[in-house]
């Protein structure tokens, strides 16, 4: 049940002894780069002067920013011939940012996937088939080494070619995997091409992540394979996934604080909020030396679950992420975020496994276009049947994001499909 039992249940006044220790040796090496160097000193703050995990809050938070202006090597902490790994973030809202690892961040790292994979049940006798990118991106070799580390069978698939997926997870009789889930709705077609049923396989565990999704995605990821899916969380910045992570109780993610210490924000701010009240996830480094980051503002809105865990873990959880504060859609005054509209689709019958948000401007009108894939039965020449789940869908968006939004339905596979992250929005406004 436990990988480590005496950390996963540690009590929390032994946790924050554990973290007060762990905060001044990090804050120790963070002051041997150049950027928490200079911070430190204009700060006047002296590591060796910390006494309690409120003198963090001394420091202004770190920012994606940060990391960009100080390309490529401002933030590590060790010699240069101590670093064995350089991960990227992918770079998409501007230039990528650069995380670097020594043996021993990796090796902690690879812990940390192993404690998050075994809490979930997987064990040494499992085969493990990994579907996400390698390279880069921190999330396929974070999983892979943390499967190793557990001793299973390890299929380094990667992203794509989704038939030969299926004959490798039918060949070796793969039990446990690891994909994107908007992939996963979209491989389920493919077994369906084959005229395979993709619960016909041997998986009782799937790992989600890399993207922001629904609790309603997962039910029905879960659904169409027959499995148990969990979901993982993480970003480069972090090392990778292995953040947080569900155990089997699946009511939130249990952040391990032995390796980060996590404070909820106003976004606007920047003063903490209470437990149960929604913010943005700021994380500090515990047990990296390679390249220390404090207090890193994540973008990420979530919030911390109040209360224990039934599972018997002491770390606390946060709930899904619901979205970004830059994946925020701002529409005639009211703030959306994506997984908003993927919720209520996930929740009316007959809609398919893709849709695509296109924001337009017609003189100083916004105006936001849903086209959603439906099931193929809709098209069968009735086109009452498709008016009537027009305007239901219509009704239920408007009922949830305050905005009447115009809603075009297409075809199962016609709009554009991803193997990586899904692409749900396309922004055609003019600043």
């Amino acid at each position: 049940m436990y990988w480590e039992k005496d950390i996963e249940t540690i009590s929390r006044d032994n946790l924050a002894v554990l973290q007060l220790e762990n905060l001044r040796h990090t804050l120790a090496w963070a002051a041997k780069s150049f950027y928490y160097g200079e911070l430190f000193k204009k700060i006047g703050l002296a590591p060796e002067n910390v006494r309690s995990r409120a003198d963090l809050t001394k420091i202004p938070p770190t920012t994606k920013d940060d990391l960009r202006a100080h390309w490529p090597y401002g933030f590590v902490a060790v010699p240069r011939d101590e670093l064995v790994r350089m991960h990227s973030s992918s770079g998409t809202t501007g230039r990528a940012t650069v995380i670097f690892h020594t043996a021993g961040d990796l090796s902690e790292w690879t812990n940390l996937l192993a404690r998050c994979m075994y809490m979930s049940g997987m064990r040494k006798s499992d085969v493990f088939q990994n579907m996400m990118t390698y390279g880069l991106f921190t999330g396929g070799l974070g999983f892979h080494y943390g499967a190793e580390r557990i001793g299973a069978l390890v299929i380094p698939a990667g992203a794509g070619n989704s038939k030969r997926q299926i004959q490798l997870l039918k060949d070796f009789e793969t039990t446990v995997i690891h994909i994107i889930p908007s992939y996963a709705l979209h491989l389920s077609t493919v077994f369906e091409e084959l005229r395979m049923d993709p619960k016909d396989t041997k998986i009782r565990i799937a790992y989600v992540g890399a993207e922001p999704h629904s609790e309603k995605m997962r039910q029905k990821i879960e659904a169409l394979y027959g499995f148990k899916a969990y979901n993982s969380y993480g970003l480069s910045e972090m090392n990778g996934p292995g953040v947080a992570f569900e155990c089997p109780v699946q009511n939130g993610l249990h952040i391990w604080e032995d390796n980060f210490i996590a404070e909820i924000l106003d976004p606007a701010t920047l003063q903490p909020v209470p437990d149960g009240e929604e913010g943005e996830l700021v994380l500090t480094t515990l047990r990296r030396e390679g390249m220390p980051i404090l207090r890193y503002r994540t973008k990420d809105l979530t919030r911390i679950i109040p209360g224990d865990c039934p599972c018997g873990r002491t770390h606390r959880r946060i709930e899904r992420i619901k979205g970004r504060t830059d994946d925020m859609m701002i529409l005639k005054g009211v703030n959306i975020f994506p997984i908003q509209i993927e919720k209520k689709l996930m929740e009316i019958p007959g809609v398919g496994k893709n849709f695509l948000i296109i924001l337009d401007r017609e003189g100083f009108n916004d105006h936001m276009t849903v086209k959603v894939e439906v099931e193929r039965q809709f098209f069968d020449g009735d086109l009452k049947h498709l008016e009537q789940l027009r305007k239901r869908i219509v009704e239920e968006l408007k009922s949830d994001i305050l905005i009447t939004p115009k809603v075009d339905l297409v075809t199962p596979e016609s709009l554009p499909q991803s193997e990586g992250k899904a692409k749900r929005v396309i922004d055609n406004r003019k600043d």
